[in-house]
């Protein structure tokens, strides 16, 4: 069963039988939002960029996006770059983390979306975070961000540990920036 997340609401990990998750998605998806013109609607293709932030002790560590797809340890992979957001029906960009292999002085891991090419959330729609039990295709959570607005990026959600185990929290706090370093004094203090 999916959770449907508002900003700033956290879930725990942990699966229903009292196991932990092991691995697991974080899939963002967007559509381009029709413009109104002269000769009617029309759409033009958004390239946002999905990136995930390794922290230990809130000191970022490494940093997993579109030109830097594995994380030094191997415990977090990105799919790959889509530049138009919106061809299907599933993720258009994704994140995998092996929580299980994610080193133990690591304790959070921050997601961010950001418009490389410089357009506001104003021409997106649709726009969503979810987190997906890579074990079994289940979608555990989903946050969807409300609207647009005039600014090109958002620190979407992060997976923090908590004891033994992680929790994810919405965050949707929106940023300006190209990429994830444009981002960083935005990140700091959702640590």
């Amino acid at each position: 069963m999916t959770v449907n997340m508002t900003k700033g609401q956290a879930i725990s990990l942990q699966k229903n039988d009292g196991g932990t998750l092991t691995a697991v998605r974080m899939g963002l998806g967007w559509q381009a939002a029709p413009r109104r013109g002269l000769f009617g609607s029309r759409t033009r293709e958004i390239d946002l960029d999905a990136s995930a932030v390794l922290f230990a002790d809130k000191q970022p560590v490494d940093v997993v996006f579109f030109r830097h797809l594995v994380s030094d340890d191997g415990s977090v992979r990105h799919t790959g770059d889509n530049l138009v957001g919106g061809v299907g029906q599933g993720d258009d960009e994704a994140i995998l983390v092996d929580l299980a292999r994610v080193p133990v002085h690591i304790d959070q891991i921050v997601f961010t979306v950001n418009s490389f090419t410089g357009q506001t959330f104003q021409e997106v729609q649709n726009a969503f975070c979810r987190l997906v039990d890579e074990t079994n295709g289940q979608e555990l959570a989903r946050y969807t961000l409300d609207g647009g607005g005039n600014y090109t990026a958002q620190i979407m959600a992060k997976v923090h540990r908590v004891g033994a185990g992680w929790n994810m929290t919405a965050l949707g706090s929106s940023a300006n920036g190209r990429t994830f370093q444009d981002l960083m004094p935005a990140i700091l203090p959702v640590l």
